[in-house]
């Protein structure tokens, strides 16, 4: 496994360990205001990736499609009860909220792992970590997702200490497969362009570029979650990440244009 992944499973669960010992002697009031804090950068984050999409039109498909597959396979639900189950075994069956407290652990390790995982940091950082055994951009990314873990584990608790499951085989899986066909795919695509309106643009660029786009949907949907305005299934919107940078890659292929 390379290294990178490594170096940021530890820190996320460094910073749910510090979080969770310092957050009993928080006041609500701050947690509460803590949460909110991360909800509207994590929304502000996400736009910044959303609207540098060379394609509306190519976002909102990807999106759409990656939801219908999402629904049908119940992404959501299958990490949702995952995190009951981790729980259910870790922890002494409670009276009174043991119900309350067990969604608040499976939400934590949902609404978690998809701020550490989405985004182009996780992929790009991977890639090159896989690809190249360079781990600069994930060691950046661990010390980012140290602090937001810690903040989190303040407001949500222990149950943000479970996304590094999801950090070791998102990330972990990227940095594998890189390392094993990266080669081959990279030059692939290597010199190869696309069209966006009347400019052709390098391949990989774009993908990438659209990737970040629809990830950046994902990471608004988790701010609104986190400021408690509305419940997405985010997790269910997940293979929409992918959907993108195929979509585009298929565009290439056909020789049409992304955006008129």
């Amino acid at each position: 496994m390379p290294l990178g992944v490594l170096i940021n499973v530890a820190s996320v669960a460094f910073g749910t360990l510090i979080g969770v010992l310092i957050g009993s002697r928080i006041s609500e009031r701050f947690r509460e205001t803590a949460t909110a804090v991360l909800g509207c950068v994590t929304a502000v984050l996400g736009i910044k990736m959303a609207i540098d999409s060379k394609s509306v039109l190519l976002m909102l498909m990807s999106l759409l499609l990656g939801a219908a597959i999402g629904e049908a396979l119940n992404i959501d639900g299958a990490l949702q009860r995952f995190g009951k189950w981790i729980e259910a075994r870790v922890t002494k069956p409670s009276t009174g909220d043991a119900a309350t407290n067990k969604a608040s652990v499976a939400q934590a390790f949902v609404t978690a792992s998809l701020i550490f995982i989405v985004g182009p940091i996780t992929v790009l950082g991977s890639i090159q970590d896989g690809l190249y055994g360079d781990y600069n951009l994930i060691a950046i990314k661990a010390l980012l997702d140290m602090i937001a873990s810690m903040t989190l584990a303040v407001s949500l608790g222990w149950g943000v200490g479970l996304s590094v499951i999801s950090i070791f085989v998102i990330q972990g899986g990227i940095s594998l497969i890189a390392k094993f066909a990266g080669a081959g795919a990279s030059g692939a695509i290597t010199g190869a362009t696309v069209l966006v309106g009347k400019t052709s643009l390098p391949l990989g660029d774009v993908m990438i570029n659209e990737m970040a786009a629809a990830g950046g949907v994902l990471m608004i949907g988790t701010g609104l979650l986190l400021l408690d305005l509305k419940k997405i299934r985010i997790a269910n919107l997940l293979p929409a990440i992918a959907i993108a940078p195929a979509a585009v890659l298929l565009l290439s292929w056909l020789r049409l244009n992304i955006a008129p």
